[in-house]
């Protein structure tokens, strides 16, 4: 399996790298918030609220919409030539998902660049385990996408994700701390896990480690990359069987 996902990873990197202007335009809508709202946001906030939710932001509306790929693959018969190879069904999956992972690893050092050069300030510490939490869930996000992708209608997938993604963004408190929102909108916003991921960034990005919201936020990234994990492997596993 390890070989197969290696194999898979390869193809799949090789893939991506050669579409470059869709890793950048993938980040553009980010690095636009990140230009054209955030000196706003700093005369009240601070780069390190606002890019952390940013980073968030960049992961659902790119790694949520990773599906994409997966839905040209079946229309195209590239599913089905996969039915007849001797290759892991969980390799399959995982060689795709490493492959977003790396597309989110270099549009998130992107969008980083471009805080640090307005004034984001991030200890080291903070700045690696912040790195590696966001592509642990970009991964997961995109291995959820697959699965969705493959149990739906082909024409229903982007205009469906994009529907959920949205209200996802808004929820996770991208934009604004959900603390300031009514109790209502406080109260709804805890039901999404990205909420707990982001405050865990905004936590690490201040220098703080060793917080309950760090704990909570890495807890919820590990439990939502088993979920999405499993149902990803298990959909791929019925799409190639």
């Amino acid at each position: 399996m390890l070989r197969d996902t290696w194999v898979l990873f390869r193809h799949s990197l090789r893939a991506t790298l050669r579409q470059k202007l869709g890793i950048v335009f993938g980040a553009v809508q980010p690095l636009l918030f990140l230009v054209l709202f955030g000196p706003i946001f700093t005369t009240f906030g601070t780069w390190e609220v606002l890019v952390p939710g940013l980073i968030i932001q960049l992961g659902l509306m790119s790694m949520g919409l990773a599906g994409f790929g997966v839905v040209f693959d079946r229309r195209f018969g590239v599913l089905e030539r996969l039915r007849v190879t001797p290759a892991s069904r969980l390799a399959l999956l995982l060689g795709r998902v490493l492959g977003n992972a790396v597309t989110m690893a270099v549009q998130t050092l992107m969008l980083l660049a471009a805080g640090f050069a307005f004034g984001l300030r991030v200890p080291p510490a903070g700045l690696v385990a912040g790195f590696v939490l966001v592509v642990v869930l970009g991964a997961s996000l995109a291995a959820l996408s697959y699965a969705v992708a493959l149990t739906m209608n082909e024409q229903l997938f982007a205009p469906v994700m994009s529907t959920v993604v949205i209200p996802l963004v808004l929820l996770s408190g991208s934009f604004l701390p959900m603390s300031m929102a009514p109790g209502w909108l406080d109260a709804l916003s805890r039901l999404s896990p990205f909420r707990y991921v982001l405050e865990a960034l905004r936590d690490l990005f201040a220098g703080h480690y060793a917080t309950g919201t760090v704990g909570l936020g890495v807890a919820v990234t590990v439990v939502f990359a088993a979920f999405s994990l499993a149902v990803g492997t298990r959909v791929f596993n019925r799409a190639t069987a």
